[in-house]
């Protein structure tokens, strides 16, 4: 099989169709988060070689409305790895053919965890970060990362 990115990045375009839309010809944010999880799932995988699991959705961004009719480009990239989980970062970019016209509509970060066959955590291989562009994605991730443990450290204070 022919690689055309690297093992932590992955890429999958998908034709948004009536059955996504709610009435107004937009497609359901239920829909693209389906999408989302999916595209996470086989980067993650993908880079653990294992089955993963969704741990947590952040920031997600619907930039713009989505329509039926265009294609719809999910780039995802695992961006840090801790001994167990990882970041995937997606961006969604949505491109209506006949107008010619591309957008950035969503955004947001997945964390995914590595499993065993008896769904126990298990290490990832660390990610190091070769380009400029994926070292500023991985000290983004490791903000965000800590960001996260903060913010549920304080949530567990006031339940």
């Amino acid at each position: 099989m022919s690689m055309e990115q690297p093992n932590h990045q992955t890429s999958m375009t998908v034709l948004m169709t009536p059955d996504m839309a709610n009435f107004s010809g937009n497609v359901h944010g239920g829909a693209v988060l389906r999408l989302l999880d999916q595209v996470a799932y086989a980067c993650a995988a993908r880079y653990a070689s294992s089955y993963v699991v969704t741990l947590s959705v952040d920031q997600v961004m619907f930039r713009q409305p989505i329509h039926v009719g265009e294609l719809v480009t999910f780039l995802a990239s695992v961006n840090y790895t801790g001994s167990t989980s990882m970041e995937v970062g997606i961006k969604v970019i949505t491109e209506n053919i006949q107008k010619k016209i591309v957008r950035h509509a969503n955004s947001c970060f997945f964390t995914m965890v590595a499993v065993d066959e008896n769904f126990k955590p298990q290490k990832v291989p660390p990610l190091i970060p070769t380009t400029a562009d994926e070292q500023r994605r991985h000290t983004a991730a490791k903000l965000r990362r800590e960001l996260r443990q903060e913010l549920e450290a304080r949530f567990r204070e006031i339940a």
